[in-house]
């Protein structure tokens, strides 16, 4: 189980390389206050729930755009009911943030992480149209859903807190729903 634990700590660790301590905020922030139940955040809990955080904002970002840049109709209500359920988990992350006693802060600001969507794909997105934005927006949306999918289950076999834990065996068993409802796309161009 130890071994399981540190193989999946690991992972997580892994996939944040480069992007500087997971919990730490911005220099001169103290560490992070106790929460709610008196525990200070464990460190894999809080790498999970400061990644999450920004990834999902910035997928739900992506998705937005959908309404006025999407050539088809399937995948503008697609888009729209993801952008739904992303938001959802927002309203569920930030208050985790919150009980963690972890700054209300993107600690992942211009980072360029796997899954992912960054300033430069949003940039991007808004330069596309009809069927070349649906294309970009099913890749990036795919690579987000397949990596979120993959940090929540480190957190499932690495993180302490039940309520992280839970959190992130729900957002998995989303992911594979969602990964199944991704739309076909035309390829070519358009």
């Amino acid at each position: 189980m130890k071994a399981a634990r540190s193989a999946a700590t690991l992972t997580l660790l892994l996939l944040l390389a480069g992007c500087g301590s997971p919990a730490a905020g911005p220099e001169g922030t103290p560490p992070p206050a106790p929460s709610a139940t008196g525990a200070p955040a464990d460190p894999t809990d809080a790498a999970w729930v400061q990644l999450m955080t920004p990834m999902n904002e910035s997928a739900v970002t992506l998705l937005s755009l959908a309404a006025d840049r999407s050539g088809d109709t399937g995948v503008r209500r697609w888009a729209a009911g993801l952008r739904s359920s992303q938001s959802g988990e927002l309203d569920r992350l930030r208050p985790l943030l919150a009980r963690m006693g972890l700054p209300d802060t993107n600690v992942h600001e211009g980072h360029h992480m796997p899954g992912m969507v960054t300033r430069d794909d949003l940039e991007r997105a808004r330069t596309l149209k009809g069927a070349a934005f649906d294309r970009f927006l099913v890749e990036r949306i795919e690579g987000h859903l397949r990596q979120t999918a993959q940090v929540s289950r480190s957190e499932t076999g690495a993180g302490t807190r039940q309520d992280a834990k839970r959190l992130a065996a729900s957002l998995v068993s989303a992911r594979t729903s969602e990964i199944a409802r991704l739309p076909a796309v035309p390829e070519g161009s358009g």
